[in-house]
């Protein structure tokens, strides 16, 4: 995938737990992906360790990701295919997903 370098990753913390990285061209942007009810909703049926990524009151939290994170996101944006669409890279490790995929 050809990466934006305007765009910068940033990490989705769900109650202050890193769980998700991915671009934005900025905060404002990044923190948007916060409210949007679809993204809450694919994170509440994905589980790691049998337990929900989020639940209905949890507080998400979008800041700019550390060093570590933004490596993790750039070695599977490497591997991802082209395209325009949102790349979520998951923190955490998701029950019934190969570390892979």
């Amino acid at each position: 995938m050809m990466a934006n370098r305007l765009a910068v990753v940033f990490a989705m913390e769900i109650d202050g737990k890193p769980t998700v990285a991915f671009e934005a061209n900025n905060f404002r942007e990044a923190s948007e992906l916060c409210k949007e009810e679809w993204f809450r909703a694919d994170l509440s049926v994905l589980t790691s360790n049998g337990v929900p990524l989020c639940n209905p009151t949890a507080k998400l939290k979008a800041r700019q990701a550390n060093e570590s994170e933004t490596q993790i996101y750039r070695d599977v944006e490497k591997n991802a295919e082209a395209s325009d669409d949102l790349v979520l890279v998951y923190l955490v490790e998701l029950d019934g997903v190969s570390p892979d995929e």
